[in-house]
């Protein structure tokens, strides 16, 4: 029913069931992943009105599992792409794995899918910057652009008194540039 993938690894579509409704990848060497895709195979669609709830389980320095929300996946939005290497130091939430006697080794982190009513997952919060920006590439350089030309135009500002009166340059009010 579900698929998870990490760059540069093989993909895994056999998740192990820890519960009727609940399901687990696991991630070996996770110290050395950015970003884990979670979809569904297209095989099974959820029943009527469920999704699944995604989490991020690691060990802390004491061996014990902390989990994180990290999003959902639905018969409607069928993946998602979690960044995961900001999440390594954060605080565990409520999850509904409880707890399992799920394996933890200080190199293995786990994915969890939770299978749950539609309108849970919307009343549930993902940890902050799991989700990858939406943003395209092209859109965030050309912002990231204009930022840099405001700032380096904003550092030749000067104040009208300082002004010397010079026919041959154009002067353009910093507004002007801020409100384009």
């Amino acid at each position: 029913m579900f698929g998870c993938l990490v760059a540069g690894r093989l993909v895994q579509a056999a998740p192990q069931q820890v519960a009727e409704d609940k399901f687990v990848f696991d991630l070996p060497d996770y110290e050395n992943i950015n970003h884990v895709v979670v979809f569904m195979l297209g095989t099974i669609p959820f029943p009527e009105g469920m999704g699944g709830s995604v989490y991020f389980c690691y060990p802390d320095q004491s061996g014990m599992a902390v989990w994180q929300l990290l999003g959902f996946v639905t018969n409607e939005k069928p993946s998602a792409i979690f960044k995961i290497s900001g999440l390594k130091s954060g605080k565990g939430s409520q999850h509904p794995f409880g707890a399992m006697n799920l394996p933890q080794t200080p190199t293995v982190a786990q994915i969890g899918i939770s299978v749950e009513l539609l309108e849970n997952l919307a009343q549930q919060t993902p940890v902050a910057n799991a989700a990858v920006s939406s943003v395209d590439s092209f859109t965030e350089f050309t912002q990231k652009m204009l930022d840099n030309f405001y700032n380096f135009a904003s550092s030749f500002a000067v104040t009208q008194a300082q002004m010397t009166p010079n026919p041959s340059e154009a002067f353009i009010p910093a507004n002007v540039v801020l409100k384009w």
